[in-house]
């Protein structure tokens, strides 16, 4: 039966990675961390489950998964955030296929994410991920900081019954902090890539973005967070593609 390592990237999630990796005794045949040098009880939680620690200044979302992947002993590679976790049925699904594996296959799960008090079951689900996969045809790559998981030609994706959980934003305060870092790093990587951005770009990206999950994706039946999740959607598109034009306009083009 082929065996399959757990990769794990952090850095102080010490509220929540210890269900994370509860989820993944009985599935995994080991598990890998990758730490980015946590100041919090990360580590000592860790140490409960594996000796496989690694430690490394965070090199970026990309960098970081597939580094922990270059440190699993084995060829399947099933990948996990912090804040994640396995249901029953996904994990069930996932030792079903175990014996089964075969290289020409990626396997994806629907994610259900819980946003300060309640589950989306609109805004941001099913967001399938490919999370298993063979480290031979598929690596992290995408652009930071939102990975993804990219494969060889040819390789088919399966879906896997189950949801994965995804244990977000504790409060919206939380989530506007996430939106800042995150908008730099995306606009820093439009700057890097010479992608060129008009004066429409921030409306027209962050107005797609909200009809796409409250109306598309029927947000709206998710109630308060469903509105609040969508709207704080656009201004994450906003404020990344105003980031790249506020650069634009700074006399030596200046770091944002």
């Amino acid at each position: 039966m082929p065996k399959i390592s757990a990769c794990i990237i952090s850095f102080n999630e010490e509220q929540k990675i210890e269900d994370c990796l509860k989820s993944l005794v009985g599935v995994a045949d080991e598990i890998v961390v990758v730490d980015s040098l946590s100041t919090d009880r990360t580590l000592e939680i860790v140490g409960r489950y594996t000796d496989r620690v690694y430690q490394q200044k965070f090199l970026g979302h990309v960098e970081q998964k597939n580094l922990a992947v270059s440190h699993a002993s084995h060829d399947w590679i099933l990948s996990l955030d912090c804040d994640e976790r396995l249901t029953p049925e996904l994990r069930d699904a996932i030792l079903a296929v175990k014996e089964t594996l075969t290289e020409c296959s990626v396997y994806r799960m629907a994610r259900k994410t819980f946003y300060v008090y309640c589950w989306l079951n609109h805004c941001w689900y099913p967001d399938r991920k490919v999370r298993l996969f063979n480290k031979h045809v598929a690596r992290w790559g995408g652009t930071n900081p939102h990975d993804r998981v990219v494969m060889d030609a040819g390789v088919q994706v399966v879906d896997l019954q189950g949801d994965m959980q995804h244990y977000s934003f504790n409060s919206i305060s939380e989530h506007l902090r996430t939106i800042d870092n995150f908008t730099e790093i995306g606009a820093r990587e439009i700057i890097a890539k010479g992608k060129k951005v008009s004066l429409l770009s921030p409306l027209s990206h962050g107005l797609w973005t909200f009809i796409r999950l409250y109306f598309i994706k029927r947000g709206f039946l998710d109630g308060l967070a469903g509105l609040v999740v969508a709207t704080l959607s656009f201004m994450h598109a906003f404020v990344k593609y105003a980031k790249v034009l506020f650069h634009q306009r700074k006399p030596g083009r200046s770091r944002l």
